[in-house]
């Protein structure tokens, strides 16, 4: 088992991240978010439809690789490459933590996460208003480093065409969850069973784990998720810039 694991808020601009880890990696931990925007602000001010683009946009193969990861998640998922951003940063992040040796490590960046855990752990899912709340993925201990990214069509400030309470994606990569859960949230057209179920099916594909969509009184779920418990939710434990 690993030391005590502390929280920490690191705010840069419009990142608002909670990072998970033993004390001695948070440092690390806010000097990796920073380089990760200043790599993400650079790509933008060479080439500023990375910031406004919806669709798949093509970059210059010498832009940072972090934005190269951002591009190829997104096109992946079809939407624009800040689709991506808030899970990008998260796994860099958590990628230099697990390398500097650490073993539980958990960043949440505005409701994006990327996690490596050596301890079960319960991930809630916020569905603000919806009829269905108060649920959680229920993580045992697994290898690696994986992503559980939310888009919603109604709560918060991401920009979202859908009508999804929650978008939610398992994936390995945060870049790619993060990006396909924009994409599932924008297909959620309407709160109903059948267009909860069709969003399902279109976005389902490989290298994606799970899909789970709530949607007023509609939960579907797609894939292969942990087990879905009941937990209380509380929104002040959200991190959100």
């Amino acid at each position: 088992m690993s030391d005590a694991i502390v929280q920490r808020q690191i705010r840069i601009r419009e990142t608002f991240a909670i990072v998970s880890a033993e004390e001695r990696f948070l440092e690390l931990a806010e000097q990796t978010i920073a380089a990760a925007r200043a790599d993400i602000e650079a790509t933008i001010a060479g080439q500023p439809l990375f910031l406004t683009s919806l669709e798949p946009l093509l970059i210059d193969m010498a832009a940072p690789p972090l934005a190269r990861r951002m591009a190829a998640a997104a096109a992946l998922a079809g939407v624009g490459p800040m689709a991506a951003v808030a899970g990008a940063i998260a796994q860099v992040t958590v990628e230099a933590l697990v390398a500097a040796g650490a073993r539980h490590v958990v960043v949440d960046n505005g409701g994006d996460m990327v996690m490596r855990i050596d301890r079960p752990l319960t991930v809630g899912i916020f569905t603000g208003a919806a009829q269905v709340r108060d649920i959680a993925l229920r993580f045992e201990l697994r290898p690696g480093i994986f992503s559980v990214c939310t888009s919603s069509g109604t709560v918060g400030h991401s920009l979202s065409f859908g009508h999804a309470d929650a978008a939610t994606v398992v994936a390995a990569s945060g870049c790619l969850a993060d990006a396909t859960a924009t994409a599932l949230g924008n297909r959620v057209r309407e709160a109903s069973g059948p267009a909860v179920a069709q969003a399902i099916r279109d976005t389902l594909a490989d290298g994606i784990e799970g899909l789970l969509v709530v949607a007023g009184e509609h939960l579907g779920t797609g894939g292969t998720l942990p087990p879905l418990v009941r937990a209380a939710v509380d929104p002040r434990l959200i991190s959100r810039g």
